[in-house]
């Protein structure tokens, strides 16, 4: 069983690649398959890949890194002190737990709101955009559908829960917290209200399509991890705008 099956953490996985790399240019040997698994997971995350050393990102298997290595530096301790230093600000940056402004918020909310399911689903959702696509699309639309159903519920409205679509679960969530486009005069709050109805019923539409909720054909359309990533943060934005609409209704009431 491959290493990457016991390390449970980005910055676990980095430390990994790291030794590999260190073990591949003192004398050692590392393995190839983990390597190209934790690079493409490094460069498909956009922040990540600001960090990731020059010497993974131009050389995508270890005989092209013993290429670079064995020429650039020519004793077993500069090779250490070189890759020791690449790694540091990637490596410093996942030990302190820095994750986008964004994330942090839409995640404090729905932590907050319902730490049992919601959450759990939200973190998932983030740990699989870039090596299951497919997955973190799925629970993206569960995460907006959970949402819905948890504020209806709070407000005691009934709803086909067997059944109904996303599209027509959001209308409903909507329709109640006063954020239907038909509710409002004001033409910019109508068009982005709009939108949102749209967003919805495009991520609902992408997990059928895309998602691994689903069958697919001969020649199924594979989504990539900027695919992932788009439904994961909207399906996080739309929840966050929910829950703060339903918190700030029920303030005022």
């Amino acid at each position: 069983m491959s290493e990457l099956s016991y390390l449970g953490t980005l910055f676990d996985r980095v430390t990994y690649l790291q030794n590999m790399l260190v073990a591949q240019a003192t004398g050692g040997a590392g393995d190839n398959a983990d390597y190209q698994v934790i690079r493409t997971e490094l460069l498909g995350n956009p922040t990540i890949a600001t960090m990731t050393p020059r010497c993974v990102k131009t050389n995508r298997n270890l005989d092209q890194f013993w290429q670079f290595i064995k020429f650039e530096y020519g004793t077993y301790a500069d090779r250490r002190q070189y890759l020791w230093q690449e790694f540091n600000p990637l490596l410093e940056y996942l030990e302190k737990g820095q994750i986008h402004p964004a994330q942090q918020s839409i995640s404090d909310v729905l932590q907050n709101f319902d730490s049992d399911s919601i959450h759990y689903a939200w973190t998932k959702a983030l740990e699989r955009k870039v090596r299951d696509p497919e997955g973190a699309i799925t629970i993206a639309r569960t995460i907006l559908e959970s949402v819905c159903k948890h504020v209806l519920e709070e407000l005691g409205i009934d709803y086909n829960s067997s059944s109904i679509e996303l599209s027509d679960l959001y209308k409903l969530t909507a329709k109640e917290l006063n954020m239907a486009p038909e509710q409002h005069n004001e033409p910019i709050f109508k068009q982005i209200l709009g939108g949102c109805s749209g967003i919805v019923n495009g991520l609902g539409t992408l997990r059928n399509k895309l998602g691994d909720a689903h069958g697919h054909g001969k020649h199924p359309v594979k989504p990539q991890a900027r695919h992932a990533e788009l439904a994961v943060n909207l399906a996080g934005a739309m929840s966050l705008f929910l829950i703060s609409t339903y918190e700030a209704n029920k303030n005022n009431t």
